[in-house]
């Protein structure tokens, strides 16, 4: 079963949760950026990350505003789920931008970073990174995954979104930046179910294909009773 929900911000509280400690081993939490727990590369957060290594069930997390991108780079890159991914910690994987993951046979176009509001007030290569922002070979790797699959897919994920679903954050006007630009663009090209993004810390149905995601956590497909996921474990 696949499971999404959103920004974690390094919170292991999150996965305490009664929503997530019923995942079994073939279940699937896709997170949709600020995952957190790649962040200051302590004693502290490995030991969160052994936690949530030790998770019966895949995390799979985009990345946002609130990454190391310095050391989320240095993990090596390999094709998995369909796409490219980071191994991080045992079941644990960052979702490299633009790659569209095959999950229990549907498609999900992942595009993580973001443009964090505060960067003027953070420290370069301390709590800010310019790679929050993509790379133009990133939008151009996404582009001809897209097009690779005919510019169709179930699920499209992001941590930002589109210009056009943000009214309800009251963006001001000239504020748009060019991943919003880029999704603008694809949001046009694309033909998809539903479209799922983080960031804005709101659980927000927007309309039957966009929904905001913060805390809540959401399936995909229909849930398997209690008994049936024990016998398949």
């Amino acid at each position: 079963m696949i499971y999404i929900t959103g920004d974690t911000h390094g919170e292991l509280e999150r996965f305490k949760g009664k929503e997530l400690r019923r995942l079994g081993k073939n279940d699937i939490l896709l997170v949709l950026g600020d995952f957190g727990f790649l962040w200051d590369g302590s004693k502290e957060e490995k030991k969160k990350l052994d936690w949530l290594a030790k998770r019966p069930y895949t995390i799979l997390f985009l990345d946002g505003t609130h990454e190391n991108y310095d050391l989320l780079d240095a993990y090596p890159i390999q094709e998995r789920f369909g796409g490219k991914v980071q191994p991080i910690a045992g079941n644990v994987y960052h979702v490299c931008r633009g790659s569209i993951l095959e999950l229990e046979g549907q498609s999900y176009l992942c595009f993580g970073g973001g443009e964090s509001t505060d960067k003027e007030e953070r420290e370069p290569g301390v709590n800010w990174w310019a790679r929050e922002m993509p790379s133009e070979e990133e939008y151009a790797f996404c582009q001809a995954n897209a097009a690779a699959h005919n510019f169709k897919v179930e699920y499209v994920l992001t941590h930002d979104a589109p210009s056009r679903f943000l009214d309800f954050t009251i963006l001001p006007a000239g504020e748009n930046n060019q991943l919003h630009a880029f999704f603008d663009k694809l949001v046009q090209e694309l033909d998809y179910d539903h479209w799922l993004f983080g960031c804005y810390h709101r659980d927000t149905q927007l309309s039957p294909k966009v929904r905001c995601l913060f805390s809540d956590v959401v399936s995909t497909g229909q849930r398997r009773s209690w008994w049936k996921r024990r016998k398949r474990k």
